[in-house]
């Protein structure tokens, strides 16, 4: 028969972990709904920026740019992979490790000379675990990523690139499409080629329509070529500041279901041992009432 009293302390401690993943949830959702809208903002003016860049080749003009041009040998390459400083947010970060690990064997068989920066406590331990010593490490980027921050690190970058000292980078995260679906995906940042009207994948006849120069709706002042020069360096900065957006919302959904599911399991477990405890209970006073019954007919 089981012990009332130890069923009754379990259940206490289950009940304090309740507590514990309850409020995780609470201030996971509050964390998601705040990296929601910047990442929103985020989307919104890479899209702009995208269109603009559009419709400089709508113009006419031709839209070149050293980092919009595919270099003709990758010698150096550098893989990025935003990973969070804290745990509980279910498969998050094994998910981004398996995809970065995959990616940086590829990587190391194609590439001559290859560096591994790391952001996030989790993805440097892991690596680091696993035999992959990560060349930089960041582990100031929480739930709210400052541009500031993430622009230092985009020019280094982009003189990297220039300078010939870069020629590809590949950014591991996790890319939120919506709350019922997060992908870790692979993307290349540089060269900047996807920002290209061809670029979005339409067929050869409307990348030829798209050629076509037609009247623009804008004015450029003082040419085209300047704001060329102004548009491409902003848009890869902020196309990696939205990886670090995106990532952080993901992060923060991951934990915020992770954290329900827990609260339902310590939910189930409670009303399971509840019964258990009940049951003992009752069967322990019943057990004293006979024998108490069994010492007033011995003394009669």
């Amino acid at each position: 028969m089981a012990n009332p009293k130890a069923l009754d302390k379990r259940r206490k401690s289950i009940r304090n972990i309740r507590k514990i993943t309850r409020t995780m949830e609470l201030i996971a959702t509050a964390r998601f709904k705040k990296a929601m809208d910047r990442a929103t903002a985020a989307t919104a003016y890479t899209d702009r920026v995208t269109q603009l860049v559009a419709d400089l080749a709508k113009t006419g003009l031709e839209v070149s740019h050293p980092l919009l041009a595919a270099r003709p040998q990758t010698d150096r390459a550098i893989l990025l992979v935003l990973t969070a400083n804290r745990g509980l947010c279910g498969g998050y970060n094994g998910n981004l490790l398996r995809a970065g690990l995959r990616r940086w064997q590829e990587l190391t068989e194609e590439v001559a000379h290859c560096q591994l920066e790391v952001s996030g406590k989790r993805g440097i331990s892991g690596f680091k675990f696993r035999g992959s010593e990560a060349t930089r490490t960041y582990t100031h980027f929480e739930d709210k990523p400052a541009y500031g921050e993430v622009d230092e690190i985009a020019s280094r970058y982009l003189d990297e690139f220039l300078s010939g000292g870069l020629d590809r980078l590949d950014v591991v995260y996790t890319r939120f499409d919506s709350i019922a679906r997060q992908e870790v995906v692979m993307e290349t940042l540089l060269p900047l080629g996807s920002l290209m009207p061809s670029g979005k994948g339409g067929t050869e006849s409307e990348v030829t329509e798209e050629a076509t120069p037609e009247p623009s709706p804008y004015e450029f002042l003082p040419s085209p070529e300047s704001i060329l020069e102004e548009v491409v360096p902003t848009s890869f900065k902020v196309k990696l500041f939205k990886c670090f957006l995106d990532s952080a919302v993901s992060e923060q959904v991951a934990r915020m279901v992770a954290m329900k599911s827990a609260t339902e399991s310590a939910d189930d477990l409670i009303k399971r041992l509840s019964m258990q405890y009940n049951r003992a209970r009752q069967s322990r006073i019943t057990s004293e009432l006979m024998d108490l019954i069994g010492g007033v007919e011995a003394l009669n």
